[in-house]
């Protein structure tokens, strides 16, 4: 009988647990969990025995990899991978998937919740700004993008993005202004909103010289990666740029200087917050089981990473 370890360091809620053992047991397999552990440790032994690998942003890296002989799939329960060391994944024809599109709504919807905030000033009891006739630019259209392009022209907002990836006719049919260039979209936009992942091309690429293209009033919201942003420029910017605003829910390696300096013009949450909703955090741990039942009875590798 194969084996489905959950390992979750931030267990999924019980109602996702439920399902995904449901979802488990009907094809024939068994679950084990593994929560709130302590040690990086107890993941290496616990994937030992296990034939496929369900986790949220536990970090599966070579130890993890090497140790668990039997393991043939890990699905990461949401849609960034960068916890997977897929190099080492490969090497062992291990196949590592993520769950795309099962958290976009709950990012896109603190997306908003976080320009809400910081324009109206914490709700500090000063007159803030309305989003409304504001310019949105966002930056990578992809199932997160789309969802923040819907709640944007809910707010009135004008909607403009790039990737080159996407076509541009598929942009236009969402309402939204397709740009040629990252310059282009900065320059336009007065919010602009990242989702991005964090690779050799992306990492450090946000930094003064593109942001410092932003209009008055500038606001940056990333929900992607902190490693996109380049920390040393963004301390520039906020020096020299005191209308510009930064939001995340990845707080940056320099939080205490901006904070320090600039806490009126920053919010970062606690931890990553993204996907932290009950109707996300049950989406994507039952999309993670069936798509690992797929796998093993039919071979499928749709949402493979790895390829």
């Amino acid at each position: 009988m194969k084996t489905v370890l959950v390992a979750t360091d931030k267990p999924f809620a019980k109602a996702a647990v439920d399902g995904i053992r449901q979802i488990v047991e009907n094809a024939g397999y068994e679950l084990k969990l593994l929560e709130k552990y302590t040690s990086h440790a107890e993941l290496v032994e616990a994937a030992k025995t296990a034939n496929a690998l369900i986790i949220r942003s536990d970090n599966v890296d070579r130890e993890v990899i090497e140790a668990a002989d039997k393991l043939e799939i890990v699905v990461r329960a949401g849609a960034g991978f960068d916890n997977i060391d897929l190099a080492a994944a490969t090497e062992k024809n291990i196949v590592a998937m993520n769950t795309p599109g099962q958290n976009s709504n709950a990012v896109a919807e603190l997306v908003f919740g976080m320009m809400v905030y910081v324009s109206r000033h914490g709700f500090n009891g000063t007159s803030g700004t309305e989003l409304r006739g504001k310019s949105l630019g966002i930056h990578a259209y992809g199932n997160v993008g789309k969802y923040v392009a819907k709640i944007g022209a809910g707010f009135g907002m004008d909607i403009y993005a790039f990737d080159p990836y996407v076509k541009t006719e598929d942009m236009e049919k969402d309402g939204v202004t397709p740009v040629n260039t990252i310059d282009e979209l900065y320059s336009k936009c007065q919010f602009v909103s990242l989702h991005i992942p964090a690779n050799a091309q992306t990492k450090n690429s946000i930094g003064f010289e593109i942001l410092s293209k932003m209009p008055k009033g500038a606001t940056l919201v990333n929900t992607a990666r902190k490693e996109v942003i380049n920390e040393e420029e963004l301390l520039r910017m906020f020096k020299e740029r005191p209308d510009f605003k930064y939001v995340s829910d990845i707080a940056p390696g320099c939080t205490e200087e901006i904070k320090a300096n600039y806490d009126d013009r920053c919010f970062f949450t606690p931890k990553k917050m993204g996907a932290q909703t009950s109707e996300a955090n049950i989406n994507a741990g039952l999309a993670a089981a069936n798509q690992i039942v797929k796998f093993f009875k039919t071979g499928d590798k749709t949402y493979q990473v790895n390829k």
